[in-house]
């Protein structure tokens, strides 16, 4: 086994043999999103977010820090193909919004090839991604640990949607177009450096939990959901208070010399919002 894959096994704790087979699909899938935070805080610093295997290992695994959907699904691809899975990057246009006309692609995800059939995995999609792969076949409900998701087909375009209540909600758009390291790059730059992108304007964080759960921050709001219901929603009264949640419910990282972040660092993030939390609400 390669250093690199036994440093990633140890971030996730996992501790079983690995196949290229489904179960060891669904179990990384499942581990990577209750163990590595979706995070943007980068984007806000700011800093550059390299996308280069050595930069991923260090940030997201020697670091214990989080990431957007470049990072997390390049850092899964590359675990993936280490251990034998064919597997491949594509980008997708974000539609959760609604937008009037399909935006840049500005998502990766990954396509996998598994015993003649081809699923998709994601584990960067924040807090409605996917947690387990799903088959690339069409108008089929598919439950993971923590959702319910279906693909609709078009020609050449796949439409990935999540089941909210009792209606379906579109997450993104993709195709099968062979995509190379320059077009990450790309998307990556766009995501961090347009000023109308979301990234840019709001602290955004979620980590998923084992049992079904998962934790979501926006800026000073913090919530903890169980299947689909909020069991507690805090509005953080201070920097300090958000620095010492970011470790202990999203097990950030923030020693690291070159990935780490301070309490000053996060402090002057946070400055640069119009909003400011309200002790006691």
């Amino acid at each position: 086994m390669s250093p690199f894959l036994t440093a990633y096994f140890t971030r996730l704790n996992w501790n079983d043999v690995a196949g290229v087979n489904i179960e060891t699909l669904r179990a990384l899938h499942l581990r990577h999103n209750c163990t590595i935070p979706f995070e943007n805080l980068d984007v806000l610093l700011p800093r550059e977010i390299q996308l280069d295997d050595q930069s991923l290992e260090d940030k997201l695994i020697a670091a214990r820090r989080g990431g957007y959907c470049f990072e997390q699904n390049g850092l899964f691809e590359r675990a993936l193909r280490e251990i034998g899975f064919n597997v491949r990057s594509v980008l997708g246009r974000v539609i959760l919004s609604n937008p009037p006309q399909l935006p840049a692609r500005t998502h990766r995800l990954l396509v996998v090839e598994l015993a003649g059939e081809r699923w998709i995995a994601d584990v960067g999609f924040g807090g409605q991604t996917l947690t387990a792969p799903i088959r690339l076949q069409a108008d089929k409900e598919q439950t993971t640990p923590h959702g319910v998701y279906r693909l609709l087909n078009e020609g050449n375009d796949w439409t990935l949607q999540f089941r909210h209540h009792d209606r379906w909600q579109s997450m993104y758009v993709f195709d099968m177009v062979p995509q190379y390291f320059s077009d990450f790059v790309a998307g990556n730059f766009w995501s961090a450096h347009w000023p109308q992108s979301h990234f840019r304007h709001h602290l955004l964080m979620c980590r998923h939990l084992p049992d079904g759960g998962k934790l979501t921050l926006t800026n000073f709001h913090f919530t903890h959901q169980e299947n689909g219901h909020t069991v507690e929603q805090i509005n953080l009264p201070d920097v300090e208070s958000l620095y010492l949640l970011l470790q202990d419910k999203f097990g950030q990282g923030v020693d690291d010399p070159k990935n780490g972040f301070s309490l000053a660092d996060l402090a002057a993030v946070m400055a640069a919002f119009d909003t400011h939390p309200e002790a006691g609400k």
